[in-house]
């Protein structure tokens, strides 16, 4: 991936505009209504700071650095500037991460550099791609494409193509390679432009784990915690990169890192509970978050096989969701009410084009099914597109009960522990590689 940052923006438009609004960075100038805000130098380069990483954490060391580069402070100007832009914006403005930092909260609706006729396409299509629906995400790839033919030097709009293109992926039932081709490419392009763009490194953790490149993604994550070691996002992307490669007990403690740094992020942390063997603890960090299959997976895993069909039944009925998430949660409704010929149907007609996690979560329905056999081929499948099915699980499950028993388990075992083993020899390889920076942000979280 090319390190050489690409920055030639066009010039129509100069300003962050949010809430009524203006700043300037090449003016130094906030205004409201057009009218100017006075601010002091170093309260605008806090401000600065603070828009341009609108809606993520800014640690207090990534603010100092900014407005104070190079000179020690104490920490009480930094909290000085921070009321100051309260009093001018309003308190819910900026809220506090207590330890850690600030995250600017208002929605921001435009940026130096990009027109304001882009950046409303821009806003539009996100709001698609978050609606998940087939048809809103492929309106939402053609809005991406016209903000880049405005502006080719757009990073975040080629970042959002990315994972808009990896979600049509999943969403679509044909197509799939091709999509995520172009996220890859599209992401390639994002990084060339912006190489430490955040919404970048976020959306590509998904792609790479699906496609066969956890390693490739756990071993990036580790190199950009080593330039922004209290960024909660990153420790987020690591929760699934390590989980995709079999590393349970790390997985979860990324999830503490993340959750301890921002108790509002969200990780993917249900699935490693799932894979564990701690259902509760899957239900309990899985339910109310848009909630689709793994909470009625975790249901029937603890035996209680009426509860989880009610949910199903609810959300099959309702639809609108990926091909294969609808497929597998129709196979999982099925085995529920003892239909399974039509649980094994359900599954043949779609998972081909399952993500390889999901290809292990189907490769269960087999097994609990008696189809040792099926389940076994399935999980090695997920294994080779580089999703590790670890021993804890594969020991440890209660619906994986009938490959245990299978004459070929011990060879199933042996390929999962010397993926892991590969896994963890590089995990700890780069762990010993983290500067004092980070080191000193995991000791304060008790790793």
């Amino acid at each position: 991936m090319p390190d050489q940052k690409i920055s030639n923006k066009n010039q129509t438009g100069q300003e962050f505009r949010f809430a009524g609004f203006q700043l300037s960075p090449s003016e130094r100038l906030l205004k409201r209504d057009g009218a100017p805000v006075p601010l002091t130098a170093k309260t605008l380069d806090m401000l600065l700071c603070l828009v341009s990483n609108a809606g993520r954490l800014v640690s207090k060391d990534e603010l100092m650095e900014a407005v104070w580069p190079g000179t020690f402070v104490a920490e009480a100007n930094l909290t000085n500037a921070i009321v100051s832009l309260r009093k001018v914006m309003g308190r819910e403005s900026i809220r506090t991460v207590s330890k850690y930092g600030y995250r600017f909260e208002v929605p921001v609706e435009g940026e130096p550099g990009i027109s304001s006729a882009t950046y409303e396409l821009f806003s539009r299509a996100k709001e698609l791609t978050a609606h998940r629906s087939l048809e809103s995400v492929v309106a939402a790839r053609e809005l991406y494409w016209l903000c880049l033919a405005g502006d080719p030097a757009f990073a975040p709009a080629w970042a959002w193509l990315g994972r808009n293109c990896a979600l049509l992926a999943k969403i679509s039932d044909k197509g799939g390679d091709t999509e995520l081709k172009l996220a890859h490419a599209a992401m390639k392009r994002a990084f060339a432009i912006e190489p430490d763009l955040a919404c970048a490194h976020q959306f590509y953790t998904t792609i790479q784990t699906d496609t066969g490149e956890a390693l490739e993604a756990m071993e990036r994550l580790q190199a950009r915690l080593r330039r922004h070691p209290a960024e909660p996002e990153t420790f987020a992307g690591l929760v699934q990169a390590l989980r995709f490669c079999g590393l349970l007990e790390e997985s979860l403690q990324m999830h503490r890192k993340a959750v301890d740094l921002d108790p509002i992020v969200q990780t993917s942390v249900p699935h490693t509970y799932f894979l564990r063997g701690e259902f509760h603890a899957t239900i309990e960090s899985y339910s109310g978050r848009g909630a689709l299959y793994l909470d009625a997976a975790a249901w029937a895993a603890l035996g209680d096989r009426e509860g989880a069909r009610a949910l199903l039944a609810q959300r099959v009925s309702a639809g609108g969701c990926a091909v294969t998430m609808q497929a597998g949660m129709e196979s999982l409704l099925a085995i529920t009410e003892g239909r399974f010929e039509d649980a094994v149907a359900r599954m043949e007609t779609r998972v081909a084009v399952a993500d390889p996690e999901m290809v292990f979560y189907m490769a269960r329905h087999h097994a609990y099914m008696g189809r040792a056999m099926e389940a076994q081929q399935m999980i090695r499948t997920a294994m080779e597109r580089g999703f590790t099915v670890p021993r804890q699980t594969l020991c440890g499950d209660p619906w994986l009960a009938s490959v245990r028993a299978d004459a070929g388990f011990g060879d199933l075992m042996r390929r999962s522990e010397e993926l892991v083993e590969r896994a963890r020899k590089k995990w700890l390889g780069r762990e010993v590689g983290f500067d004092a920076g980070v080191a000193a942000v995991q000791a304060s979280m008790g790793a």
